[in-house]
């Protein structure tokens, strides 16, 4: 539904061409609401890096999905974040569901920002995406045949976007989950290696770990003329984040959903369907 097509809420969904803003917006779409794009690119521009946007963009809005880019962890996000969300309050907006990250210090200053904001809220805080290895920084190294990260051996209970986006929708559209910080992650934990093992199963191709130092990620990062910024941040996920803190899984799905979370020997099998881990030119 069109924004400007009926009385009924309107919801902006920040990052609206991500990889859980777009299923979010999708998802509330296909059930008759109104939505507003927020992108650099949407009809009305969205840019978190440009307040001059946030006006026009959180006009009229009653509830926000708020995934900040590139990263909570990042710094500055906070100010931008109470920046934003005190700008939301002051144009009217009722509600925000926050996407954080799980284990991750910068996220949880974030996360009390939003609850002190005075808007109803509620916090999405996930483990790593699945969808990492196929819409995100690993899928061209998959294709390759060879991925290579530091701590490979820490188990990580992948989460599917999909799932995510279900359950911000509920919260989104449901008033019963305000005041309500929900922990998400898939029903088992792999390590990097096992994941790439399950990958190379599906496919049907030889596909490698292999496991580097930290200061060999950065040497190789930078030599492939990966931005600073984003070295620093993943340098900073795989070197403090991905340390086992969050190895355990949580019940967040099945508490919201009322189903178990989505596997990712599944993932890699609709996605190992679909060719997006083929080898170049095929």
């Amino acid at each position: 539904m069109t924004e400007n097509s009926s009385n009924q809420p309107l919801y902006l969904v920040t990052g609206g061409t991500g990889k859980t803003g777009r299923r979010v917006a999708a998802l509330l779409g296909a059930a008759g609401a109104r939505v507003r794009i927020g992108s650099r690119t949407a009809a009305v521009p969205f840019d978190w890096d440009d307040r001059g946007t946030w006006d026009a963009a959180l006009a009229g809005v009653t509830a926000i999905y708020l995934a900040y880019q590139p990263d909570l962890a990042v710094p500055g996000a906070p100010e931008t974040v109470h920046a934003f969300v005190a700008a939301a309050r002051a144009a009217g907006v009722r509600s925000v569901v926050l996407l954080s990250g799980r284990g991750e210090p910068e996220a949880v200053e974030c996360e009390r920002i939003v609850q002190d904001s005075g808007l109803a809220w509620t916090v999405v805080r996930c483990s790593f995406f699945m969808q990492n290895f196929d819409e995100g920084a690993f899928v061209d190294d998959i294709r390759a045949g060879v991925l290579t990260l530091p701590n490979g051996d820490v188990p990580e209970p992948f989460v599917h976007a999909d799932d995510i986006a279900e359950v911000a929708a509920a919260a989104l559209t449901d008033n019963r989950h305000h005041g309500r910080c929900y922990e998400l992650t898939g029903p088992r934990a792999l390590s990097f290696a096992d994941a790439v093992g399950e990958i190379a199963a599906a496919t049907g191709r030889d596909i490698a770990f292999v496991p580097v130092s930290r200061p060999e990620f950065v040497t190789a990062l930078t030599e492939y003329e990966v931005p600073a910024d984003v070295i620093t941040l993943l340098d900073y996920l795989f070197g403090t984040v991905m340390d086992g803190r969050n190895t355990p899984t949580t019940d967040g799905v099945r508490r919201v959903l009322g189903r178990e979370p989505r596997d990712f020997a599944d993932y890699a099998k609709t996605v190992a369907a679909e060719g997006v881990w083929n080898p170049p030119g095929e």
